[in-house]
């Protein structure tokens, strides 16, 4: 499970990029196995420093898949190469979307939950450009498809965004409209943002106005919290409602001892 190559491509283009992703990091279940959650990194960070903390969880009915994204040069650091899940230039509802890059992760992580059992709930969370991304995968579940048009397959129950933004907010609710399958799982899927009051990196505006638009497109089933003093880092108090919101919505046994 170490590397795997993820194109999520229409196939026409010749010259589409392909990025090996890193090393995926699983930490099992110590309960009943009742959910799957994937949890992506931040830019720059890899899978392990993420599932060294969920692993202290108390939440024995998860297991967690940590991947590792790409190693690709990025705009926002003028090229330089690091880890990252898409490309970004700049974090505004002007900028353009690294469309290629979310599709192919998104496929990505699709590809990870694949496996699961199906009596197993499915989620995705991540931080920073991992929430990104997280909610990116939230709107390809409830239009059914990425934004390449190819079909998204999983059935997610539940997605967790921490100091991050949604891309490609703009067009969401057109893309919406029209659609009863869309609205009928926007208004079902159960979505937790939650965002620092004093994140310089991915300013709170950024987690606001992200909430606002997923609600405004359909999303009824959103829990959006802000927290006072939180840079762009997560602590005790996010991770205990992470907690106590998986718990809630996935209907987890036995969550409060290890």
């Amino acid at each position: 499970m170490s590397h795997s190559r993820t194109t999520a491509g229409s196939g026409s283009r010749t010259a589409r990029s392909t990025f090996e992703f890193g090393r995926t990091h699983v930490v099992r279940p110590k309960g009943k196995h009742q959910a799957t959650i994937v949890w992506l990194h931040g830019l720059g960070d890899k899978g392990s420093s993420w599932s060294q903390l969920l692993d202290t969880l108390p939440l024995p009915n998860i297991k967690w898949i940590c991947p590792t994204a790409p190693t690709r040069p990025v705009v926002l650091f003028g090229g330089f190469p690091c880890t990252a899940w898409f490309d970004v230039g700049d974090i505004s509802e002007d900028a353009p979307d690294d469309m290629e890059g979310l599709d192919a992760t998104a496929a990505h992580v699709a590809n990870l939950l694949s496996a699961e059992p199906d009596d197993i709930k499915l989620g995705v969370g991540g931080f920073s450009m991992g929430a990104a991304t997280a909610l990116y995968s939230a709107t390809c579940r409830v239009l059914g498809q990425y934004g390449n048009g190819n079909l998204y397959p999983i059935n997610l129950s539940a997605i967790v965004g921490l100091s991050g933004w949604l891309p490609c907010s703009r067009t969401l609710r057109i893309r919406m409209e029209g659609s009863h399958d869309a609205a009928r799982r926007a208004a079902s899927l159960p979505i937790l943002v939650c965002h620092g009051l004093a994140d310089d990196v991915i300013a709170y505006k950024h987690g606001h106005k992200s909430a606002e638009a997923l609600t405004s497109a359909g999303f009824r089933n959103l829990t959006f919290r802000t927290y006072n003093g939180l840079g762009h880092y997560t602590g005790p108090e996010e991770m205990d409602e992470v907690c106590n919101w998986l718990t809630a919505w996935l209907g987890l046994e036995g969550s409060r001892s290890h």
